[in-house]
């Protein structure tokens, strides 16, 4: 029998607010492997997590940001962030071994407002995280990337594209730059799985967004052609947003065979 191995991302929009949150979330659910963005400060409670059984790492950075994977195996960190800009201080990437398998945790940039240059550098994040992908790809080592992308890849991955219209997350640019990152021959987990719309995995705080189910998706798996060809599932989690005071994000799995 084959065994399977479960890899969730999730932003928690803060692990000082939402450390209960994530220690909850690994009791019940149990995941190999938890990858959460947007930490928020430089304090990483690693012990509370190693007391439950799961090995960390994290990159932090003061009030904003932040990347940190929690694995049932030993973490082997291959970067604390993406190549291609040395001034680039800001907290957004950690691509590790674990379990025999190549995982990259993103938090990708907002870009808003557009006209700033918040956009500017969402965009050439983007154009090296491309780069960086396809060198893995050249260089023939499969992997998994998961995270928050910030990109509303489709219309039919929001509640009303007319509310999203010129978001830094519906731009040309931006939907051009995630095309071109799947064009390496990624495929895109929870895409191969189920194709309707009405499917997100973040809703704002405001205007009772949650309770009307008007949500967006922009956490996203990306996988290899090898572990594509594993992939068994891919879910979106909405429980952990009906929590008490929660993330405006919520999880999303894939289950891959080994």
């Amino acid at each position: 029998m084959l065994n399977c191995m479960r890899i969730t991302s999730w932003n928690v929009n803060s692990i000082k607010a939402r450390k209960e949150h994530v220690l909850r979330f690994l009791k019940e659910d149990a995941p190999d492997v938890l990858m959460v963005q947007e930490l928020k400060g430089l304090d990483f409670p690693a012990n509370d997590f190693k007391e439950i059984g799961y090995n960390s790492a994290a990159v932090t950075q003061k009030a904003y940001n932040g990347v940190a994977i929690f694995s049932k195996t030993p973490i082997d960190v291959i970067l604390e962030s993406l190549p291609g800009d040395q001034n680039d201080e800001q907290a957004r990437y950690i691509e590790f071994d674990t379990n025999g398998l190549r995982l990259i945790n993103i938090y990708l940039p907002n870009g808003n407002p557009v006209d700033t240059e918040k956009f500017t550098y969402k965009l050439s994040w983007m154009e090296r995280l491309y780069e960086r992908l396809k060198t893995l790809r050249e260089d023939k080592i499969p992997f998994a990337i998961g995270g928050d992308f910030n990109i509303i890849p489709e219309d039919k991955d929001c509640w009303d594209p007319s509310v999203w219209e010129n978001d830094a997350a519906t731009r040309p640019e931006s939907r051009a730059l995630y095309r071109a990152m799947v064009n390496l021959g990624l495929t895109e987990a929870f895409r191969a799985t189920d194709t309707r719309a009405g499917h997100y995995t973040f809703w704002d705080y405001q205007a009772g967004r949650w309770q009307k189910d008007q949500g967006i998706r922009i956490d996203h798996f990306l996988l290899s052609p090898e572990i594509a060809d594993k992939l068994e599932s891919c879910d979106i989690d909405k429980l952990p947003r009906g929590w008490d005071k929660p993330s405006d994000h919520t999880p999303i799995t894939i289950n891959i065979t080994l």
